[in-house]
């Protein structure tokens, strides 16, 4: 297995695991007080759900639109199996010694459930918002400013998620109003989140170029986004008849 089969299976698995993770457990809502006026509601998805940030960012980079574009279809086909796969689980009868019982199990993951449906619509449009956008600013800058196609990307895709995926889940036991106090903060922890992380995209950035060599990289990103690459820009005029 060559180098480059090996960094897409680790980075899909990272970005599986995350993904699945912070559908499962969104139910749980968590609060952050900074003051007596003001308190952010979050979900418990939101600890999990920067590490998807990172990965699509470095998927992105190396494997291009193509290679994320298949992970996020395969991320939504693992979301749809984790739904089926709780509705299987809630429907079998807990054993009267089983020391988690139907109702604590179903009231656990009978809203992840409707969780999970939400986030399908959100996740989808906000992946394919985010690949869009990084693409796009990578068109205007080449290889430079990583900071500002992965920050821009999420910034402009978490708009869309946070909001969308509360609607579907929580719409009923929570009013309107709630849920768009919570998607804000949501997005407010997000958009702090991605440029909190932006130093550590370039470290990951650093230990995958390390990991591939300097030519590997080169060339993979090359391939990748081959409008961008050195080879494919026009040349600068020259005084040359």
């Amino acid at each position: 297995m060559n180098k480059r089969i090996k960094l897409y299976t680790i980075l899909s698995s990272i970005f599986l695991t995350a993904l699945v993770l912070a559908e499962v457990t969104g139910g749980k809502l968590i609060q952050m007080t900074l003051n007596d006026s003001l308190v952010f509601t979050l979900t418990m998805g939101v600890i999990p759900f920067p590490i998807t940030f990172i990965v699509t960012d470095i998927i992105n980079e190396y494997f291009g639109q193509r290679g994320i574009r298949f992970i996020t279809f395969i991320g939504m086909a693992m979301v749809g199996f984790a739904l089926v796969m709780l509705q299987v689980q809630m429907a079998i009868p807990a054993a009267a010694i089983s020391p988690v019982p139907d109702a604590a199990f179903n009231s656990v993951f009978g809203v992840s459930a409707r969780i999970i449906l939400g986030s399908l619509a959100a996740y989808l449009v906000g992946q394919l918002v985010d690949i869009s956008v990084f693409h796009f600013i990578r068109r205007k800058t080449g290889e430079k400013l990583l900071w500002l196609r992965a920050t821009g990307s999420t910034v402009v895709s978490q708009l869309v998620d946070s909001f969308v995926v509360l609607y579907v889940a929580f719409l009923g036991p929570l009013s309107a109003m709630q849920i768009l106090n919570i998607g804000f903060t949501n997005y407010v922890y997000k958009f702090i989140i991605a440029l909190a992380i932006t130093p550590l995209l370039y470290i990951i950035h650093a230990i995958v170029d390390r990991y591939l060599g300097h030519e590997m990289a080169e060339e993979m990103m090359r391939n990748a986004h081959p409008a961008t690459s050195p080879a494919c820009m026009p040349s600068a005029p020259t005084d040359e008849p």
